[in-house]
This record gives structure tokens, C-alpha cells and sequence, in this order.
């Protein structure tokens, strides 16, 4: 994500954050690298001026030149600029951010008119939405309103199937508005709150295509008009955006595919171009890739210093905390087994793709590329484990060389490899058993420490 506008970025902080003292020219040099990076990430020209303007204000002032760490108070100053230029955290008068869903009470029927052109991912983006309403505890109800591209109901009747949310289709309609008003009757009359529309699309903005949005925002009154954009279409999105504000009326933006957008232009220009806030983000494609857009977040991951908040968050939304704790006195106990394993490696799988996972960790970004991690290997250890029996998985000293033989057919792998995992199993429950020592015990795990280094290991 936003890898090579991360990089250059990086790359040019790198050279004064280090420095005890620095000059205009040591910051005019840095800005500079900034401005080249933020032009080739396909930022609107007008962002680019006002952000290096704001930054070189600021940056030259006393307050910099003359601080006891010039190069980190300079870092800062890029940081809090990428996040106002990327949204506004500050809470409303309601106690919510602009970034914020701004619904009604669970009382009140809340709708929600997404909008966007085709292939956008407008239609997969609202089912994401309503599943992730469902996890908030509201009940959501999809409304199929687009009536114009073939197969679109049934492509939300599907996904709303596959997340557990209703969906109101009508076969054949032709008024989006007539389908709308029956869909908010059905959700009268089964306690539903929230209605996410997924509306009409065309390949390019015309007239008829914002007359029946218009007449559909006029009949529904909507809390929320979201513009599902493309991220990998830059600067395209950010025109996008503009022209359905100043056509219909925008309250925010969902950036598809940032996963996959290594410029960021979208992202960092969308705010100060139509001062519409970016309220979610596509990371994938499951159902449950739709994140929240933090701001700050962001700006620390542009600069390369990660995002554990949001790491920390993906592995509370998989792992039972019960199950955690369990987990942590079998290793204490080194009772954990193949079963345990099998059980991590799913989790570590519903938490997304490993890099985007390392690109939360601090000094990670651009380090690790998709070729480093092995996803074959993964995939290999899961077939293997699944292959054993509950017996095998509980026990794995009772698998000897015919039950190898058996696993490895089974798995569509060699008998060697079941080996090696086995074996490296054990090694992990090794290293697992002292990990759990020293969480209690860190005297323990600095005198481990030293003699490592004594004895040159």
C-alpha cells in the first residue's frame, strides 16, 4: 500500500531526521525530495503547492531551527500536515470525526445512497458496509437499485447470502424510487435500521444516470451519500468525487483497491479538492476488507513508522481472548500442538496478506516484498496438518514413517516435507515454551540474552 510514495518519502526524511542541528538548505533539500514524490504519486498539483507551503512555513520557523532535536521536530511537521491534508481528526458536535458514519439511533431507519460508477466495486462495497453494521449491532438491509446493469441484483442478492444480511430486490423494476419505498415498508415492519442503496452505474457520468439519483436522494433523504472510487484511477477519482458533489451532494468517499495503490494520489487529494472526508478503505476482497480511514494512521504509514493500532485491532477481530489465554499456558506447559497450530495459521490468514500485515510494523515498509514471503509454504503446512487425524494432531510423536506416508498422500506433498514440519514444529514449541518463561519472568530473558552474546551465538 502506498509503497512507492512510502519509500521516496522515507528516503527523504531519512537525511535530516538523524541530524543535531540543520539548516534552511537541509530543509529546502528535504521539501524538495517531498514535492517530487508527492508529484509522482499523482497528487493534484494544488495539493502538492499548499502542503510544501505549509511545510516549508512552518519548518523554518525558531521553533525548528532551534529545538534540541531539529530533525525529529521536522519529521513531526510532515506528519501532522499528511493527516490534515488527509482528513480531519478533531470530533464534531455529535462527538463523531468528519470521517465518522454520521447515523441515527437504532430507533430511527438510517439511510445510506452509495453511489458511483460502474465497476467501481460499488455494488461489493455496500455489502461490505452492511457487513460491517451487522458486527456494530445494527441491522442492515441491502436494496438493489440498480436497475441498469445486468445481473447487479443478483450479484448483491449473492453477497448479501454470503454475509447474512436481507437483501429487497424486485425482478424487472424499472422506478429505483417505487423500490426504495418498498424496501423502507419492509423495513418497517421487520425492525430494521439501516438501508445501504446500492444504486445505479455507468461507464461514464451522464444526464439520466444523476436525474435518477437525483429523484432517488429527493425520495429517500438519505444520512449518507458515499462515492465508491477506484483507488488505482488516481487523479481520476479525485474528478470524480468532485463532479458528483457538485452534482448530487457527496457526505464521503470509499477508495476501493488501496490495497493495490502504491501512488496514493486518490487518498491525499480527495479532502483539499472537494472537502469531502474519505470514511472507508477496500483492503481486499472478502467480505470483511473494509477498514475505517484514520488519518494519522495513514500519515504513519506514508512515513514508514507503521500502524500497530490497526495491526492490534485485525488481531483482536479474529482471536477469542479466551482463546489467547488458553493458548499461552500451553506453551508455558508445552502442551501446545498440531491442532494449535493449525488453528493459528487460519487466523493469521483472516487477518489479510501477510505484507500488508508487515507494513503495519514499524521500519518494515518496502522491506519485504511479495516474493520474500513464501505463500506456497504456508499453504503447505495447512494441507499437511489437515491431512493428520485428531489423534496425529493432539500427539505428534505417535506419527511415524507409515502415518507419514499416509499424511504426505493425503496432502499431495513428500514424506521428507511431513518431516520437516514435524521438525520444525518441535523447534517452535521450544522456542514457544521459553517466550512464555520470559513474559513473566524478564530477568530471565536478559540473562538469556547475555549469555548469547557471551558466548558469541
Amino acid at each position: 500500500m502506498l509503497d512507492k510514495l512510502t519509500q521516496k518519502i522515507s528516503d527523504a526524511l531519512r537525511f535530516v531526521a538523524g541530524k543535531s542541528s540543520i539548516t534552511e538548505k537541509n530543509i529546502d533539500d528535504a521539501v524538495d525530495a517531498i514535492k517530487m514524490a508527492l508529484l509522482e504519486a499523482d497528487v493534484n498539483l494544488r495539493v502538492v503547492r499548499r502542503f510544501v507551503n505549509a511545510t516549508v512555513e512552518e519548518a523554518k520557523g525558531e521553533k525548528v531551527l532551534r529545538s534540541v532535536d531539529p530533525g525529529q521536530q521536522f519529521v513531526k511537521i510532515v506528519h501532522d500536515k499528511l493527516v490534515s491534508f488527509l482528513g480531519d481528526t478533531e470530533p464534531g458536535p455529535n462527538g463523531k470525526s468528519a470521517q465518522e458514519l454520521q447515523l441515527k439511533g437504532p430507533d430511527t431507519i438510517s439511510t445510506i445512497l452509495m453511489l458511483g460508477l460502474q465497476g467501481s466495486g460499488k455494488t461489493t462495497s455496500s455489502a461490505k458496509l452492511a457487513l460491517r453494521l451487522k458486527k456494530e449491532g445494527r441491522k442492515p438491509l441491502l436494496v438493489a437499485c440498480d436497475l441498469v446493469r445486468p445481473a447487479a441484483m443478483e450479484q448483491l442478492a449473492v453477497l448479501a447470502g454470503q454475509i447474512g444480511v436481507p437483501v429487497h430486490k424486485e425482478d424487472g423494476a424499472k422506478d429505483s424510487t417505487k423500490v426504495y419505498r418498498d424496501a423502507l415498508d419492509y423495513a418497517r415492519k421487520n425492525m430494521i435500521d439501516t438501508l445501504i442503496i446500492d444504486t445505479t452505474g455507468r461507464l461514464q457520468i451522464d444526464e439520466p444516470m444523476m436525474a435518477e439519483l437525483s429523484r432517488l436522494k429527493d425520495a429517500s433523504r438519505p444520512d449518507e451519500l458515499l462515492l465508491v472510487a477506484d483507488a488505482m484511477t488516481g487523479q481520476s477519482a479525485v474528478d470524480i468525487a468532485k463532479t458528483f458533489d457538485e452534482k448530487i451532494g457527496l457526505t464521503g468517499v470509499i477508495l476501493t483497491k488501496f490495497d493495490s495503490d502504491t501512488r496514493g494520489g486518490a487518498a491525499l487529494s480527495l479532502k483539499t479538492i472537494t472537502g469531502k472526508p474519505l470514511k472507508f478503505i477496500g483492503m481486499g476482497e472478502k467480505p470483511e476488507d473494509l477498514e475505517p480511514f484514520h488519518p494519522e494512521r495513514v500519515a504513519g504509514r506514508i512515513l514508514g513508522m507503521g500502524d500497530v493500532v490497526s495491526l492490534v485491532e485485525k488481531a483482536q477481530e479474529v482471536i477469542d481472548q479466551k482463546e489467547a489465554l488458553e493458548l499461552q499456558k500451553k506453551m508455558e506447559k508445552e502442551n501446545f500442538t498440531l491442532e494449535d497450530w493449525l488453528n493459528q495459521l487460519r487466523s493469521v490468514k483472516k487477518m489479510g496478506s501477510i505484507q500488508s500485515m508487515l507494513e503495519m510494523i514499524p521500519g518494515m515498509q518496502g522491506q519485504v516484498s511479495e516474493e520474500d514471503i513464501d505463500k506456497a509454504d504456508l499453504k503447505t503446512q495447512e494441507a499437511i496438518i489437515s491431512s493428520m487425524t485428531r489423534k496425529e494432531r493432539a500427539n505428534h510423536l505417535i506419527i511415524g514413517p507409515s502415518r507419514r506416508s499416509r499424511i504426505a498422500r493425503g496432502s499431495g506433498t513428500s514424506v521428507a516435507e511431513v518431516a520437516r514440519l514435524i521438525k520444525k514444529f518441535e523447534k517452535m514449541r521450544g522456542m514457544m515454551k521459553k517466550m512464555a518463561k520470559f513474559n513473566k519472568n524478564p530477568n530471565a530473558a536478559a540473562q538469556f540474552m547475555q549469555g548469547q552474546t557471551r558466548f558469541g551465538r
